[in-house]
This record gives structure tokens, sequence and C-alpha cells, in this order.
């Protein structure tokens, strides 16, 4: 059986932060040396412009892989499937302590989420998002990363195992395998090669990532500001469209919406993203975990409204929107355009009607950044 390796691929934060580099530098250093593992290190993943070569080196790795940065876990895994870095959402056990408390409320609230899901045919590979603010110092993250790798080669050897036994049966029953239908193609460039097992071997099923020189990996990137979308809570409702005036979303030929022109955004503004009923927009580096991309269902049951407590006036995540979205207009030399346009249902498996008292706890705990 071939061996698996694991590609780490760890996203520098913006600017020089020296805690954060500190923690970088030590969590390169000590993953280089462990074995079975292959480590790069690229600029903030959300900067990453599609011609970047950091990019191009993520879109370029086939296997599994974690990629550890800045962000919250939701976000960085979302953020790469926009880019067409796609594969099954791996399970983390490394969490913050305020992660753990959280952690069974956010669980059913994710599972009775009911999106669209990652558009085309999902690889079959694991990709695992750490998010590096959950920890202080390099052991952590390198014992979990240690488990995923041990996890991720269970997993191959497990599958080569399958596909042997598969083999086997179909060679006992006289049933041609695929290699023998299409030919072998080790060799002519006409796809990947198979074993005599019928097996894709390493250069096919393991990282066969494109040669980057570090220093390429890490050529400086522009600061940028954009959606990104959740798609396992995405219902396709199309209210960020409708209120987005800018030019940012779009649908593709699949009628399914899509951020079709991310540089439109306004930089710093969220106001779609507090429009969106199903928290499904985020804006990875917002100062508010829940438009940063914070677990869903962190705080439940509970109506807190510290403005009013405060003898001072509460102001939903609607009005917030608009006035941020007037701001913008104005800058642009447009109108304000208030409440007058893009303002659909709040939860759009209901009818149109008065925002419910679900509706206005969700805008209060929004407001306060909660």
């Amino acid at each position: 059986m071939s061996r698996h390796r694991l590609t780490v691929v760890l996203s520098q934060a913006p600017g020089k932060h020296p805690a954060k580099r500190s923690l970088e530098e030590s969590l390169a250093a000590a993953l280089i040396t462990e074995s079975g593992i292959d480590v790069s290190i690229v600029p903030n993943l959300y900067d990453l412009d599609a011609q970047h070569t950091g990019r191009l080196f993520l879109e370029s790795v086939r296997g599994d892989m974690v990629v550890l940065s800045w962000l919250y876990p939701r976000a960085a895994f979302w953020l790469l499937d926009r880019c067409g870095i796609r594969g099954h959402q791996g399970v983390t056990m490394l969490k913050s302590h305020a992660a753990e408390e959280e952690d069974e409320e956010s669980d059913a609230s994710e599972s009775a989420s009911k999106g669209i899901g990652s558009a085309g045919q999902i690889p079959d590979r694991y990709i695992y998002t750490l998010d590096l603010r959950d920890a202080n110092t390099a052991e952590p993250f390198v014992r979990e990363i240690r488990r995923i790798a041990a996890e991720c080669r269970e997993r191959h050897e497990r599958r080569q195992t399958e596909q042997a036994v598969a083999h086997l049966t179909m060679v006992q029953l006289g049933v041609p395998s695929l290699a023998s239908i299409l030919g072998s193609t080790s060799t002519n460039g006409n796809g990947p090669t198979q074993d005599a097992n019928g097996s894709v071997p390493e250069a096919t099923s393991g990282p066969a990532q494109a040669a980057f020189q570090p220093e390429e990996l890490l050529k400086p990137t522009n600061r940028r500001w954009y959606p990104v979308i959740d798609y396992s809570r995405c219902t396709n409702c199309m209210e960020c469209l409708d209120f987005c005036l800018f030019g940012v979303y779009g649908v593709d030929s699949l009628e399914r919406i899509f951020v079709e022109s991310q540089d439109n955004c306004k930089k710093g503004c969220p106001a779609c993203s507090r429009v969106c009923p199903e928290q499904a927009i985020m804006f990875p580096e917002y100062k508010t975990p829940a438009i940063a991309g914070a677990p869903i269902g962190a705080i439940s049951g509970l109506k807190i409204d510290l403005s009013k407590l405060f003898g001072g006036e509460a102001v939903d995540a609607i009005t917030q929107a608009v006035s941020e979205r007037d701001a913008e207009l104005i800058k642009d030399g447009r109108a304000a355009v208030g409440t007058s346009v893009g303002l659909a249902r709040r939860q759009p498996s209901q009818p149109n009607r008065p925002k419910d008292d679900l509706d206005k706890m969700i805008d209060d705990l929004d407001a306060l950044g909660l």
C-alpha cells in the first residue's frame, strides 16, 4: 500500500504582529520535523487573489489537507470552497475553552441547517481548518495535527484495502477491471495510473501539489474585503442579491447565488450579512464573531438587550444594515434608499409578514455583536 502524506498549510496573519509571528514560526519549526507531513506557508488566506502563487499552490493540493489560519474554521473552510479548493469538512478536536462550552448548542444548530451545499462533485478528501487563536503555543496544534494525520492515514489504508478486495472479487467473478477496459496510462499522460489492485497510487491520491519555492508562496498581497457564503446554511433565498446595490452578488448557471464581483464590495461594510436569515454570509475579518464565522448557535434561549438595560435605544440588525448601505451609497454619490429597496422576508419558508419574536431576538443579538 502507498504511504499517505498530509499537507499542512499555515496561513500567516496580516501585518507583523510579534506574538502571532512567533506562534507561526514555532509551529512551522515543530511541524517540519514531523514524519508524513508536508508543510507550506502562505500569506493571509483571505487576501489571496486568483493569480497569487499561494492560491495556485492550494489549488494544486489533491490529498487531505490541514489549513491553519487566524480565521474561524467555518469561515476558512467556505473561503477555500469559494476558491474551488473543495473537500469534505474534517472534524477537529482542538477547541478553545469558550468553544467547548458552546459545542453542544452549536452542533444542534448546525445539524438543523438545510443549506443547498457546495456546487459540483466533492473530491474524496478531507480539509481540516484550525483557528490559530485557539491556543497560545504550538504544542496543542502539533498534537491535533498528529491525530489528524493518523486519522487520514487510517482512512487512506481502509480505502486501499476496500479497493483491493473489490478488485479481487471482480477477478473471481470474471468481471474486467476499469484498468483493463480503459488500458494502462502509466506513461502516455492520458490519465492516472492504476496499480495491480486497481488503486490510484500516491501521485494522484495523495498531496501531488505542484512545486513552488517558499519565496513564491509568500509574495506580498493586498488587503481585501468581500463576503464568503456558507453553502451548508445558504437556502438560495436571494435576499442578499436583492439587498446589495453594489453588484457584488450574482446567480450562476445552476441558479445559485454566488459572490460574482467581490472587489465591488465596500470595505468594512457587512450589511448583507445582517439581512441573511440563515447567517450564511460571513466577513471573516469583521470584529463581530457572528459575522466573522463563529459557530452558529453559540447564544440561544435568552433575549439580551443591554442597550435598553442602560437606558438606550436598541438598534436591530435590519436598521443597522440599512444605515450601513445608505452610508456607502452616499459615499458613491448616490441617493440613500432606506428600507424601500431589497428588504425581503427574514424567513423565506414563511409568507411575508411583520417580524416575529424570533426575528427580533436575532436582530437584537446581531446588533450587540454577541
